[in-house]
């Protein structure tokens, strides 16, 4: 059997600009791209904190260093800056492979900077 399983999740990233004109996307900052080994174009699952929208998209560099988080296109309708939200990938993993699975999961604080870098979540842990 294969399985749709988290690869990797950015927890709490805030909306630094939003803009409808855009082609569409969401522009991110490299740096945090590289730390959970997402690539341009990826698609990305995003989920709001403050709203509860989700929508899926794809990604594309920002400036490098600079904490970017740009929601574009019709998706910055559904987000308003400062929204903090959960930008997550999956990948399809086998049975065999399950033991060894592990998704890439960054907490990120203020200016979208990198906080904590885990392989694991656990059950009952709060972030705020």
């Amino acid at each position: 059997m294969i399985r749709t399983m988290l690869r990797a999740k950015i927890h709490r990233i805030a909306v630094t600009e939003c803009d409808v004109e855009y082609e569409g996307s969401l522009t991110l900052d490299p740096e945090l791209m590289q730390q959970v080994e997402m690539v341009p174009y990826e698609r990305v699952d995003v989920y709001d904190v403050d709203n509860g929208n989700r929508f899926a998209t794809y990604l594309i560099e920002g400036r490098p260093g600079s904490g970017d988080c740009c929601v574009n296109g019709a998706a910055a309708r559904l987000v308003e800056i400062g929204d903090k939200l959960i930008l997550a990938s999956y990948t399809s993993v086998t049975d065999e492979d399950l033991a060894d699975h592990r998704p890439k999961v960054v907490l990120v604080g203020d200016g979208n900077r990198v906080k904590t870098v885990k392989e694991h979540e656990e059950a009952g842990v709060r972030v705020h």
